[in-house]
């Protein structure tokens, strides 16, 4: 048991609020003024540059957990967040007070599927700055390398590049990889294009899982003025999520028929922050439509049913969700889900998260639980159960 007696959980997405000496400590000298910064306003607003321009990412869009004021109101600034979004140790004694044993890092500023960056222009600054993230990323999470789970941000408009990386970081311990699920959006091949196959290899090769984000895509196109005009922020946001999510669904989709699966069987997927209501009628649908249009005529590379890979090698998260976990385990089964809290951002659980981990896991055998709360992740992020010592803290 954990802090206070708690069971100890894994959560499978949270989020660290860069702070703002990242970039500007550790990108050579001639990139500094490009690279991402923070600047404060003059109305105390902590706000990111990249490139020189202003973006809309303010820091309190990164970390409002505990805000008590409803949106569009957000902190301001690096002091009006919770220390514990950016400060390591903070975070740690954070976990402890609610029995998180371990929390699986994901970034803000360079986006949920690394392609803020793009916004650089220079491909050597790019890189450079996707370099100094990861750096930067494990030395923040070497405050204790076996709580604080780095997953490592992907120069993914070069795949070379993308290999080099990836096995550059897997040497220094990263557990996972960010990538967009949709590179079409960025002019880039599909996910089943040969085009990704060394990616696809070396991620095998290095035991490394493939992180598809909510938002790695374009989601701008849903926070639109003219949307928040007519139907106000706090609709917007809520109509944004939702949309978030489903077009998570069309990317495990995309990538359950593009072939990949069946040709690295050992390289496994998640779709990170996009709930898990939607997966069984996804799997049916694919499942039906896959039969019915013949796929198998022209691929026979495809040995199983699209749900069959998805058991095999794609996982996905829930936070906020009771009736999924309660009600449709017995359809799609406790190997392939995993428990997230999403701190510190908009959505996240805070204040009640004991109360939440129990409404979805109420009634399961102890081992369902096991599995949506400790063993999926750990086996996935190749996690250390704690010592006995800490374990009875």
């Amino acid at each position: 048991m954990g802090t206070k007696g708690m069971e100890w959980v894994i959560d499978a997405d949270a989020h660290v609020t860069e702070p703002p000496e990242v970039w500007q400590e550790r990108v050579p000298s001639k990139f500094k003024e490009m690279a991402p910064r923070m600047v404060r306003g003059e109305d105390g607003v902590d706000r990111w540059y990249v490139a020189g321009v202003q973006t809309r990412l303010s820091v309190g869009a990164t970390a409002p957990a505990g805000w008590t004021e409803p949106l569009p109101s957000l902190p301001r600034n690096m002091d009006e967040i919770p220390r514990a979004a950016w400060d390591a140790k903070e975070r740690l004694a954070y976990m402890d007070s609610i029995g998180l044993w371990a929390q699986v890092m994901y970034p803000n500023v360079g986006g949920f599927g690394n392609q803020a960056f793009l916004q650089l222009g220079d491909p050597e600054l790019m890189l450079a700055c996707v370099q100094a993230y990861n750096d930067w990323l494990l030395d923040w999470c070497s405050h204790d390398s076996k709580r604080l789970i780095p997953i490592m941000a992907m120069p993914f408009w070069d795949v070379d590049a993308s290999v080099r990386e990836l096995e550059r970081c897997a040497e220094l311990g990263h557990r996972g990889v960010l990538f967009t699920g949709e590179p079409q959006r960025f002019g880039l091949p599909v996910l089943g294009h040969e085009h990704w196959n060394p990616l696809w290899s070396a991620a095998q090769d290095a035991a490394l899982s493939i992180s598809f984000h909510i938002g790695s895509g374009d989601f701008s196109v849903h926070l639109t003025p003219e949307r928040i005009e007519a139907h106000g922020y706090p609709a917007t946001a809520a109509r944004s999520g939702l949309a978030l999510f489903f077009e998570n669904g069309t990317q495990v989709a995309d990538l359950l028929l593009s072939g990949v699966l069946p040709r690295y069987p050992d390289l496994k997927f998640v779709s990170v922050e996009s709930g898990i209501g939607w997966v069984p009628f996804a799997l049916e649908a694919l499942d039906f439509a896959f039969d019915h249009f013949q796929v198998r005529r022209d691929r026979p590379q495809f040995e199983l049913l699209p749900s069959e890979y998805f058991r095999r090698q794609v996982y996905g998260c829930y936070f906020f969700e009771e009736f999924a976990p309660q009600r449709m385990l017995d359809v799609i089964g406790a190997d392939n889900f995993l428990f997230e809290t999403d701190y510190p951002h908009p959505t996240c659980l805070y204040g009640d998260v004991r109360e939440r981990i129990e409404a979805s896991v109420k009634g399961h055998p102890d081992a369902v639980r096991h599995k949506l709360l400790w063993a999926n992740a750990a086996n996935l992020y190749r996690i250390e159960k704690p010592s006995e010592a800490t374990a009875g803290a």
